[in-house]
C-alpha cells in the first residue's frame, strides 16, 4: 500500500508539470505564429509552414518520446492536408489580385 500512496502523491505534481508543458509549448507556438505572419508577405504560406511543421514535429517527437509508430494511413491523411494546403498557397488572394493588376497596367 505505501507504493501506491507514493504513486497518488506523484500523480498530482506530474499532471500538473504535463499541463505547465502544454500551455508553455501552445504558448511558444503561437507567439512564433504571430511574428511569421506579421514579417510574412502571405497568411497562406505562414498557415501551410506553421501546419506541415506542426504535424511533422508531432510526429517526430511522438515517435521520440512515447514510441509511437505512425501507420502508413496516417501519413496518407497527412500528404493530403498538405497537397490541399499547397493548392490553397498556389491560389492564394493576394496572387490573384497583383495579376489582375498587372494585367490592368500592361
Amino acid at each position: 500500500m505505501r507504493g501506491g500512496a507514493a504513486n497518488e502523491c506523484l500523480h498530482i505534481p506530474l499532471r500538473l508539470l504535463c499541463g505547465g508543458l502544454l500551455f508553455t509549448c501552445n504558448a511558444v507556438m503561437w507567439t512564433f505564429l504571430a511574428k511569421a505572419l506579421r514579417y510574412s508577405s502571405s497568411s497562406t504560406r505562414t498557415t501551410v509552414t506553421t501546419t506541415a511543421s506542426n504535424f511533422i514535429s508531432s510526429a517526430f517527437l511522438g515517435q521520440l518520446i512515447f514510441g509511437e509508430a505512425q501507420i502508413t494511413l496516417w501519413w496518407v491523411g497527412i500528404s493530403l492536408t498538405f497537397s490541399g494546403l499547397l493548392v490553397l498557397q498556389r491560389v492564394s488572394p493576394q496572387d490573384t489580385q497583383q495579376n489582375t493588376g498587372t494585367k490592368k497596367d500592361e
